[in-house]
């Protein structure tokens, strides 16, 4: 199959717009906040469930424990957010959002989980099994990619 069918064509454009609008929404969110687009996401995802555990953060946002680590060290140097000891089991971390993270998340454009990740949500199961087959037959056929990209935020990419 050519790579230059109107097909192929169409479907270039479709990611390009969906990169494009990827990237002017982390502009976005950077500008309005000084903080990256995942680091907004773990914010909310914070707010949503305070006291979150960091793997149960990697979790929610679908990135290795230790990107998620890394990602928490820079806000939390900024002040946006805070690392609590268990007081029954002191191994066990716990985060929350700081004041000065409530006020950077109340400035941060909507959604703050991403345009993407919120799109994504929008889309029925069905559409959503497609996608991914569709996908993954994509990749197939791209050769040599790198799975580790698979466990970080779009926007470190």
């Amino acid at each position: 199959m050519s790579s230059n069918t109107p097909a192929a064509s169409e479907a270039l454009r479709q990611f390009r717009m969906i990169f494009g609008a990827v990237r002017q929404h982390f502009k976005a969110v950077e500008k309005a906040c000084g903080v990256s687009g995942a680091q907004i996401w773990a914010m909310a995802a914070l707010r949503q469930h305070p006291g979150m555990k960091v793997s149960e953060l990697a979790q929610a946002l679908s990135i290795h424990a230790s990107t998620a680590s890394n990602l928490l060290d820079k806000i939390e140097k900024a002040g946006l957010v805070r690392r609590e000891r268990n007081h029954v089991d002191q191994r066990v971390v716990q985060l929350y959002l700081t004041a000065a993270g409530e006020q950077a998340l109340e400035r941060a454009p909507q959604p703050q989980t991403g345009i993407l990740t919120h799109a994504l949500g929008q889309l029925p199961d069905d559409a959503l099994a497609r996608l991914n087959q569709d996908l993954a037959a994509l990749i197939a056929h791209m050769g040599a990619v790198d799975t580790q990209a698979a466990q970080k935020p779009l926007s470190e990419l």
